[in-house]
């Protein structure tokens, strides 16, 4: 049986975080209240917005989150409406704003204005291969075919907050990938601005026309390039991404020397069994030992104070339930769920009815039973052999350093 909390919370000191309200505190990378990016959940389109943010840090409380990538344009043009974009709760702390865009001007004026909102770093897109993006006007990965570029707008971005900033980045752009042209990427941009973490999907992009899936998929994964990078650039910190798809394999690649690991999919598609083993598996800490139902119930506090808070309609109930699809991932009541969950968005108006009317699908030992035992195992020696397989060191030809 579905229960509501029976003491709800001040929904405003959970929820809530004023615009224009600076943090006493702002941090910096040596000095943060927060244990390291070991492990971080990527920025993705459409998918780690608010509403995914919230529920992932009542599963775990140490992961670091993204924001999906925003445009430096969109917070340029939308002064008067920027909580839509960039408010979040306190408790989504730490957590990285992503900025996509090439212009060196808006990007600085983004930072500026996004500086208020308390962000615990700036990232900027140097890896999406998305047409929309990449094809439009030197935007996504297509930068990394202009490192000059990346390393003055990065120098604009540090200039107006006072937290760290970073980029994410592939392997290489099309028939420019070789590891050599990798790190005279990183070489540039690191040595033009203050810049000193990259996290770097281990592939390279393929600007050809193929979709943003086949780009996550065809071109092949080189771990090599992500450890050389560590090896090349001892005074630079690395998180690599790509192919990531358990906690198993995060700790595999910590194991064998990586600075942070970032996951994608898997933390969305299954965020109970990916996130709920991160607190302990990979930080070491205790579990917060939250069943389902207890995450439900804060959500659904969270969710119905929200509804239609942005004007039209928006967010709706669809918007809201939208991250919790794939919290019983596996589970044998998926199915039935998800269908009930489908059926309902016709009839209920928040998302607490809805709950009641779904979760009627879910057995009680699935709800009332934290997450137990260890990650599943299996992917252990993904990386075993990873630096016997390292390109011979880089070392940056005299033009390069010139150029820079």
């Amino acid at each position: 049986m579905w229960c509501l909390p029976s003491v709800r919370p001040n929904v405003s000191e959970m929820f809530f975080k004023s615009p224009m309200l600076k943090p006493t505190a702002r941090f910096s990378s040596t000095s943060s209240p927060y244990l390291p990016p070991s492990f971080s959940v990527a920025p993705m389109m459409d998918w780690t917005d608010n509403h995914y943010r919230t529920l992932a840090r009542l599963i775990t409380k140490h992961a670091w989150l993204y924001t999906e990538m925003i445009a430096a344009e969109t917070l340029v043009h939308q002064q008067t409406n920027l909580d839509r974009f960039l408010a979040f709760s306190p408790q989504q702390h730490p957590i990285v704003l992503q900025l996509g865009g090439s212009n060196v001007e808006n990007l600085a004026k983004a930072a500026k204005l996004s500086d208020a909102y308390g962000y615990d770093e700036i990232n900027l897109n140097c890896g999406c291969p998305s047409p929309k993006v990449a094809g439009h006007g030197c935007f996504g990965v297509s930068l990394m075919l202009k490192p000059k570029l990346v390393g003055e707008a990065m120098s604009a971005i540090a200039a107006n907050t006072n937290v760290p900033v970073t980029v994410k980045c592939r392997i290489g752009v099309d028939n420019h990938d070789s590891y050599d042209e990798l790190c005279d990427f990183i070489y540039k941009v690191s040595t033009l601005s203050p810049t000193r973490h990259f996290i770097v999907h281990s592939r390279k992009a393929l600007l050809g026309g193929i979709s943003p899936a086949d780009n996550r998929r065809i071109p092949p994964l080189k771990y090599e390039y992500y450890y050389a990078l560590v090896r090349d650039f001892p005074d630079l910190r690395f998180t690599i991404n790509g192919g990531i798809t358990s906690v198993s394999k995060v700790n595999a690649a910590l194991k064998e020397g990586a600075h942070g690991v970032m996951v994608g999919r898997a933390a969305y598609n299954n965020p109970w069994q990916t996130l709920g083993h991160v607190d302990t598996a990979v930080y070491g800490v205790p579990s917060s030992g939250l069943t389902r139902r207890q995450v439900l119930e804060q959500y659904q506090v969270y969710g119905d104070s929200v509804l239609g808070t942005h004007g039209n309609g928006r967010p709706n109930v669809r918007d809201l339930v939208k991250p919790l699809l794939n919290l019983f991932h596996s589970e044998n009541a998926n199915s039935l769920w998800k269908r009930r969950a489908d059926a309902a968005f016709k009839e209920c108006r928040s998302v607490g009815s809805l709950l009641e009317e779904s979760l009627r699908a879910i057995p009680d030992c699935v709800l009332d039973s934290p997450i137990s035992g260890s990650p599943e195992s299996g992917d252990e020696d993904v990386f075993a052999d990873v630096h016997n397989v390292l390109p011979p060191p880089y070392e940056a030809g005299e033009e390069i350093i010139l150029c820079a």
